[in-house]
């Protein structure tokens, strides 16, 4: 069946003569993962807004793709939006990327100006490095981490400079974050959002779902999540979702490459899959089991045995790996005792659940062996 990819290589219709949609959104959103420095303009700026058809006539356009998870699939999508009448003249502009290792934040957002004139905000999720996954999970014990504060900065300046409706969203963390800022923006900034797109991203403390701003939002929120749904089912959840078929198994389905489109729109299915949603329901009673210190102690004690690799992304782990592997296990060593079995006991009740979750989907137990 048909992906993102295909949908934009065959969509001909502009925006201002078909409603922009959930898929639409999606498309946007991956391109937010590509490397923008020096195509496309930052924040403050007075340089003019960047059509896509442009930017791919550039020479460098390779660099685009560096250190991007899943190269190929990303050049197919951005050779596909470039060719395409419904995308290749949208503008790009007010592209920032910041990661501050010290705050433990990562953060970038793009701004896209549609032919219906328009405006989409899109928020990047987790990137290749350790401390952009630190961050998501620091959301387990604080509110707000330091991405979300800046989305909401983000949206407030971009709507600052420019009128219209206003479309936000995001894919994994980025999705979270477009809530987060549709949320804490100023209400004259939300009366202008017509919709707030997350995409598989991770839900929020409970108390945050009790504010008058989420029940003054929560009928602009559109929420998507593929069958086994494991990153956008974390901590609490009381959007209404729908679900999208994958091609893909278990937490691999996260990738966007991998969700289905049927004509126009995804291909959707009833809920997630029952496997998923133990695994869920389970993961969450165990967040939920330990107060915001053992959180904490938890994510930045493997935070500490990663840095001692020197590795700041994934990717440097495979350079040298045996060298990191023995730096690793030497900072192992270096942890208290408690702490260590703590630790060690926390990362194990995650392997049985994993195991459990596995085991489930392939003896089908779940009554659907396709996610």
């Amino acid at each position: 069946m048909r992906n993102i990819i295909d949908y934009a290589a065959e969509q001909a219709d502009k925006f201002q003569n078909r409603r922009f949609n959930a898929v639409d959104s999606l498309i946007l959103a991956q391109l937010s993962y590509l490397n923008f420095d020096g195509f496309v303009p930052g924040m403050p700026v007075n340089e003019k807004p960047v059509r896509i058809a442009e930017i791919a006539q550039r020479e460098n356009i390779d660099s685009l793709f560096r250190n991007v998870r899943d190269g190929d699939s990303n050049r197919r999508l951005f050779k596909a939006v470039a060719s395409s009448p419904r995308f290749r003249d949208t503008q790009l502009t007010f592209y920032v990327n910041k990661i501050d290792f010290q705050a433990e934040q990562q953060f970038s957002a793009i701004t896209f100006l549609l032919d219906d004139g328009t405006v989409y905000i899109a928020y990047r999720g987790t990137d290749a490095t350790f401390v952009g996954w630190k961050e998501d999970f620091n959301m387990g014990f604080i509110s707000p981490v330091p991405s979300q504060e800046e989305g909401v900065k983000y949206l407030n300046a971009v709507a600052g400079m420019i009128p219209g409706d206003l479309k936000i969203g995001g894919h994994s963390k980025g999705g979270n974050i477009a809530v987060y800022s549709a949320i804490k923006c100023p209400r004259y900034i939300q009366d202008r959002i017509t919709h707030v797109f997350n995409h598989d991203g991770p839900g929020f403390r409970e108390e945050f779902y009790q504010c008058g701003e989420y029940l003054n939002m929560r009928e602009r929120i559109h929420k998507t999540l593929p069958q086994s749904s494991l990153i956008g089912m974390l901590l609490h959840n009381q959007e209404k979702y729908s679900v999208v078929k994958s091609n893909r198994f278990w937490i691999m389905q996260h990738d966007p490459f991998s969700w289905l489109v049927e004509s126009s729109d995804f291909c959707y299915v009833g809920t997630v899959n029952s496997s998923a949603m133990f695994m869920n329901t389970t993961l969450n009673k165990w967040i939920s089991s330990l107060d915001d210190s053992k959180r904490e102690l938890f994510v930045d004690t493997l935070y500490q045995v990663i840095q001692a690799t020197g590795a700041t992304t994934f990717y440097d782990l495979t350079d040298d790996w045996q060298k990191k592997a023995a730096a690793a296990l030497k900072a192992i060593k270096g942890i208290d005792e408690e702490t260590k079995i703590f630790v060690l006991k926390t990362i194990g009740s995650i392997f049985v659940l994993a195991a459990r979750n596995l085991w489930d989907s392939r003896s089908g137990v779940n009554g659907d062996r396709t996610g």
